[in-house]
Parts: C-alpha cells; sequence; structure tokens
C-alpha cells in the first residue's frame, strides 16, 4: 500500500518540534510520500493537475497539520477547494478516489481533557475533524481512525520520539473505521 501524507503546516521547520518529528520519520518509510503543501506551494498557487496524479498514485492519504481555530491552516483548506473537482472528485464521474484510504493527523497545543463535552473546547478532536470524514464520504473513501498529539508545545524530547514511532505506525497500519 503506498501512503501519501500531505502536510500542511506554515512554518514547519522554525515553528512545529512535533510536526516536524512526525515528517521526518515518515520521511524516509518505504512506500510512504511526504508533501508539505507550504514548502510547495509558498505563493499559493496549487497545481491542481499535478495534485491529483499525486492522489491517484497512492492508496492511502493522510493529512497532517496542526489544530488551528477548529480546522487546518489556510492552505490545506485552499488545495481542498481546488484539487477536489467536481467530475474528478465526487459527482457524475467523480469516482477518482473511490476506495482510497482517507485520514487526518492533528495536533493541539492544548490538553487532552481540553477538547471534550466537559473541556474548553467543548468537543472532541473527532467531532471537529467530521467535516474530513464527511468529505472521506463524499470521495468514495474509507475514513480512518484521527490520529492526535495534544499539548505539542509542551512534550518532551522522549514523547516528541514516541508519537512519531506511533505516527509511522498509523500511517502504515492503521486499521479501517467502521
Amino acid at each position: 500500500m503506498r501512503t501519501l501524507v500531505i502536510v500542511a503546516h506554515p512554518s514547519l521547520q522554525t515553528g512545529s518540534r512535533i510536526n516536524r518529528e512526525l515528517t521526518e520519520t515518515v520521511r524516509s518509510m518505504e512506500d510512504v510520500t511526504v508533501h508539505d503543501l507550504y514548502q510547495q506551494y509558498p505563493g499559493g498557487c496549487i497545481d491542481i493537475a499535478a495534485e491529483q496524479q499525486l492522489l491517484l498514485q497512492h492508496d492511502r492519504i493522510v493529512f497532517q497539520f496542526p489544530f488551528w481555530w477548529y480546522s487546518s491552516p489556510p492552505l490545506l483548506k485552499h488545495w481542498f477547494d481546488q484539487v477536489l473537482t467536481f467530475g474528478w472528485a465526487y459527482g457524475p464521474g467523480g469516482d477518482k478516489l473511490r476506495g482510497k484510504e482517507w485520514g487526518v493527523a492533528v495536533t493541539t497545543g492544548g490538553a487532552e481533557e481540553a477538547y471534550g463535552s466537559g473541556g474548553y473546547n467543548r468537543y472532541t478532536v473527532e467531532e471537529l475533524t467530521r467535516p474530513y470524514e464527511v468529505t472521506a464520504s463524499l470521495v468514495g473513501a474509507a475514513y480512518l481512525p484521527v490520529f492526535t498529539v495534544h499539548n505539542a508545545m509542551q512534550l518532551t524530547d522522549e514523547e516528541l520520539r514516541r508519537y512519531a514511532e506511533d505516527f509511522a505506525q498509523h500511517v502504515t497500519n492503521v486499521v479501517r473505521s467502521r
């Protein structure tokens, strides 16, 4: 199975130890392609045909990003708007992603207990990432369990390495959700 990890972090090299660690860990893995949107498109002009071809070449797509204002960084939203076109990804003839696996990996600055009905953010990460699940359904992809790292800014070096190892397992061995 070929896995594509689409990374969306505007300051990956200087602004996020955990996202950088996750990315570097899977970058060298066999059958995993890491695609850094902010590095590829610093001006935000997306090559739609190239992105669609990249999606076609992979069986599993994982979107990795920091959770900002209960969503992704803006370039990832722009990528969805541009790349997942009517007649290609959905709608009549839009079956190019059907049967693929699709998931998200998010990092949060907040504690795990902040995400839930009794927490500061009122909803779980799974509830807040529901648009990605619905999009997977729309394009005919199987949605995978969400990979989440909380307290991203307070992690020790040991915790960083452990999460990176867990992420490597996640992107290659995760079982489809029901």
